[in-house]
């Protein structure tokens, strides 16, 4: 019977003795002058399993001139394997070539650096450690659909192309139909194919709130994209964003949320990719199950941005980057927050309003807004959100002074005065959170084909 090694691992002391047939790839291959011994893989479960084949086989010389990467439909019996560390193993009664590979394969049995498997990121998901990379991807983002499904969200699609920038940040990649090799003026864009000048979006925040003021919990999941010249190990061009809405909710509400849907996340991914995880643990990050543990037997802490600064400010530490209110924090003030001070993940809340968005609620003191950054151990800020400014005339003040087109985005103000209410939302990046789960510290290796700066193949 054909099966997947997934559920040969889950049934195999039903499956004890009996023939079955499975059909993946080659991932080593060891030749004895009367033995051999195929270490197998279909994609479908973590662990490979061995085949073992003899003399006693008519195919033997054959079988033995396979290499490593060849496509094979196997038949053969199931039974105790002598090792220790194998529940089973398959005795080959007939193999069959479905795909050849020739000896100068690129993915051979060592060790290869990520460097290079970048190089080879067509063949990379055959190797271990990203066959682990993207299953936890992939549950990953089985478990963000569930929890929110699961809680009466509904998933909202963000459009891809969009004529307003979210962030203000003038990061956008340019989506036209005009010649730009003959160059293009401001006003050649009325005629364009959208009539305006249009970009791949950078949140589907805008967009998401108008559903949310409709279904009351959103959200979205989907691609994004900054055409940020960055080249660091956190930065890509095109990634994943998580971007929940919620209508009549606040900012403690908003946090809530966050928590809750971060442990449910590690939770689910820790019960669904056990060996995976177990694998990243000993090869990738020692100490990853720990870390991943932690996070849920932990409850955040919650503080306003003045008092994190003023921690950082009497911290026995001399930072390389020196904390000062009204700025941002660095990456060496969010690992000391949540490493040494607090030991524990941390909410910065209540940030200064010259360094956040325009759509960020203004608060009482006319200084701050009801933004927030979600700090972890081993990770950094995970996920930024902020309760929407509710109130038409205080965001048309906003938008005045940062700058922001109240024409252009006159439906989004118009919100406010067609039955508008206090909501809030937050984004967190796929492949950060990718990064944090897995261990791997770049974020080149946990996008399947990464678009970087000067970098756009495959």
């Amino acid at each position: 019977m054909k099966k997947d090694l997934k559920d040969i691992f889950k049934e195999y002391k039903e499956l004890m003795g009996k023939e079955v047939v499975v059909q993946g790839w080659i991932r080593n291959h060891r030749k004895q002058k009367e033995l051999g011994f195929i270490d197998f893989f279909d994609g479908t479960y973590f662990t490979s399993v061995q085949l073992v084949y003899d003399n006693k086989l008519e195919m033997f010389d054959d079988i033995q001139k396979l290499h490593v990467g060849c496509a094979i439909t196997v038949t053969g019996t199931l039974v105790k394997s002598e090792r220790p560390e194998q529940l089973f193993e398959i005795m080959v009664k007939n193999v069959v070539l479905e795909g050849d590979c020739p000896e100068d394969y690129p993915i051979q049995p060592k060790r290869h650096t990520r460097e290079f498997l970048r190089e080879q990121a067509y063949l990379r998901p055959r190797t271990n450690l990203f066959q682990a990379t993207f299953k936890v991807r992939s549950i990953a983002a089985h478990a963000i659909h569930t929890y929110f499904q699961d809680r009466g969200y509904t998933y909202f699609h963000a459009p891809i192309i969009t004529g307003s920038d979210c962030e203000g940040a003038g990061e956008m990649f340019q989506v036209t139909t005009l010649d730009l090799e003959k160059g293009v003026k401001e006003e050649d864009y009325k005629d364009d194919f959208f009539g305006k000048k249009a970009g791949l979006t950078v949140s589907g925040q805008l967009q998401a709130e108008p559903f949310a003021l409709a279904f009351k919990r959103v959200y979205t999941f989907g691609p994004t994209f900054r055409a940020e010249n960055s080249n660091t190990k956190k930065h890509a061009s095109e990634f994943w964003m998580i971007e929940p809405e919620m209508a009549f909710m606040d900012l403690d509400d908003l946090m809530n949320v966050e928590e809750d849907m971060l442990k449910y996340i590690i939770n689910y991914v820790m019960t669904h990719a056990k060996a995976e995880i177990e694998f990243l643990d000993k090869f990738v990050e020692n100490g990853l199950i720990a870390k991943l543990q932690g996070f849920v037997d932990s409850k955040a802490v919650r503080i306003d941005h003045k008092e994190a600064i003023q921690i950082l400010k009497d911290a026995d530490v001399e930072f390389e980057n020196k904390p000062e209110f009204g700025e941002d924090l660095a990456t060496e003030h969010e690992k000391y927050l949540t490493e040494v001070k607090f030991k524990s993940p941390v909410f910065v809340k209540n940030w200064p309003k010259d360094i956040k968005a325009f759509y960020m609620r203004l608060n009482e003191d006319n200084e701050t807004v009801a933004a927030v950054d979600f700090l972890v151990p081993g990770c950094g800020e995970l996920m930024g959100g902020s309760q929407r400014e509710e109130r038409y005339d205080v965001l048309e003040q906003r938008m005045n002074e940062m700058g922001v087109s109240t024409e252009e985005l006159y439906w989004y103000l118009n919100l406010r005065k067609f039955g508008g209410c206090v909501h809030s939302g937050f984004g967190m990046g796929f492949e950060r959170l990718i990064m944090y789960l897995t261990g791997v510290d770049n974020i080149r290796d946990v996008i399947p084909f990464p678009r970087t700066p000067r970098n756009c193949e495959f």
